[in-house]
């Protein structure tokens, strides 16, 4: 059983209110089914309370979003009312909002019932800031830093990139430690369980974040929910890049950590990322397990008519942004296609500033926040074939959206944009050639 303090013990018995105590009770029912000896202190969650699904609109109907908050995020059926978060606590991507109305076959009332949401998360204490890249609007924790994060890029991204500590998490556990500033101590909050499993070497030069993208979507198709170690010649790898590499990592596998010696922050040396554990015979990754990424993330597309294209996934940095409209300007985009470029709102402010939302606006495209086509489950109305730079999206969405899949660099999503067609290294008279 899970060792309390004396300041758990008295929120477990009710000392600070009944939603502080049911948070407390979810917490060590976790920690008890996990094996955890403890429980860590954090100041520093991200979650989701905001995100209008249909089980969380019934109960908002029922008794409003208190009674939502108890029930998912705290399983718990009292009536109980919510107080202010115990620690920082910020809100992930979640539906769609108001940049979204008229634009895609999102339901307006949930766009209504979402800004009802944000109003009492954000009464509570919670700052809303809709992305799944806190990391780029604020949200950085220290090295070290025990979190409580969802969404799989943000923490494959804390933990490797900025050395903080997290699993992943749920809606639920990240409910309680809102309100409790406690998550079971376990996984990944433990040193011995963040060294390397898997060296990885690359023989390849990395060029940009498609580059980085293909790299992880192997990584993780060989470790699974594992730790790769990735040596060769990597470059300088930004915060681009490192954001595809960790996304496609969670995307094909289950990776919530990775190291790059030299480059990461728990890996000085190559040595160190292992622990000082022997260090395992090397995994190639050459030509050929590249164009076989490559070809894996291209099989699901056959027709080279795109009515879609989606950047910004995980949500696109300022450069992305910078490098779209510059990719668009002077340009239209063809009247049977859309490309909608997904960001942080914060950084959507900055967008604006710099003409950037305006050239985009003036090709015929569209800067949205606060959510994704995956996330949401929407698409522009017909899509029956769409284009990405992401290979965590060409992973997921066929699946989601039941449509078809292209693969590829940012400048050739852009080219699929303006044409109407895919003229990829894949498009459909290349793979006729294999």
């Amino acid at each position: 059983m899970v060792g309390l303090t004396d300041e758990e013990k008295g929120m477990r018995d009710g000392v600070e209110g009944g939603a502080v105590a049911a948070a407390m009770d979810l917490l060590i029912r976790y920690a008890d089914a996990l094996g955890a000896e403890r429980l860590c202190e954090t100041r520093n969650v991200a979650g989701t309370t905001t995100q209008p699904s249909p089980a969380k609109e019934k109960l908002v109907a029922e008794g409003g979003w208190a009674k939502a908050f108890s029930v998912i995020s705290l399983d718990c059926d009292d009536d109980l009312e919510i107080p202010p978060m115990r620690v920082p606590t910020c809100q992930l991507q979640h539906g769609f909002g108001e940049d979204a109305r008229g634009i895609m076959p999102y339901p307006e009332h949930k766009i209504d019932l979402q800004a009802e949401a944000e109003s009492f998360a954000s009464s509570r204490g919670v700052n809303v800031l809709a992305t799944c890249t806190p990391y780029q609007v604020g949200n950085i924790p220290t090295y070290g830093e025990h979190v409580a994060w969802m969404e799989s890029s943000a923490v494959v991204y804390a933990n490797s990139v900025l050395g903080a500590r997290t699993n992943c998490e749920g809606g639920a556990s990240t409910g309680a430690a809102s309100l409790t500033g406690r998550i079971p101590c376990w996984g990944n909050h433990h040193r011995e369980n963040r060294y390397g499993t898997h060296l990885i070497e690359t023989t390849l030069a990395l060029n940009g974040f498609q580059d980085w993208g293909m790299l992880g979507y192997f990584a993780g198709d060989v470790v699974q929910e594992e730790r790769p170690v990735v040596v060769g010649e990597l470059g300088s790898p930004d915060l681009a890049d490192l954001k595809h590499f960790g996304a496609a990592a969670g995307s094909s596998g289950g990776v919530e950590m990775y190291h790059l010696p030299g480059r990461t922050p728990d890996a000085p040396t190559l040595e160190a990322a292992f622990g000082g554990r022997s260090i395992p015979a090397s995994i190639r990754y050459g030509e050929a397990e590249r164009r076989a990424v490559y070809e894996s993330l291209n099989s699901i597309g056959d027709s080279e008519d795109v009515d879609f294209v989606l950047l910004g996934c995980p949500h696109a940095s300022l450069e992305q942004v910078g490098r779209v409209a510059r990719a668009l300007e002077g340009r239209t985009i063809s009247a049977g296609c859309e490309l909608w470029l997904m960001t942080p709102r914060a950084l959507r402010t900055v967008a604006d500033r710099n003409g950037w939302t305006e050239t985009i606006r003036r090709a015929g495209g569209r800067i949205l926040t606060d959510s994704c086509p995956a996330m949401s489950r929407v698409a522009p109305e017909g899509t029956k074939v769409f284009a990405t730079d992401s290979a965590k999206q060409a992973h997921y969405l066929p699946a989601i959206l039941g449509i078809e899949a292209w693969f590829g660099t940012l400048e050739e999503c852009v080219d699929a944009a303006v044409t109407g067609r895919w003229r990829g290294s894949l498009a459909p008279a290349g793979k006729a050639l294999r």
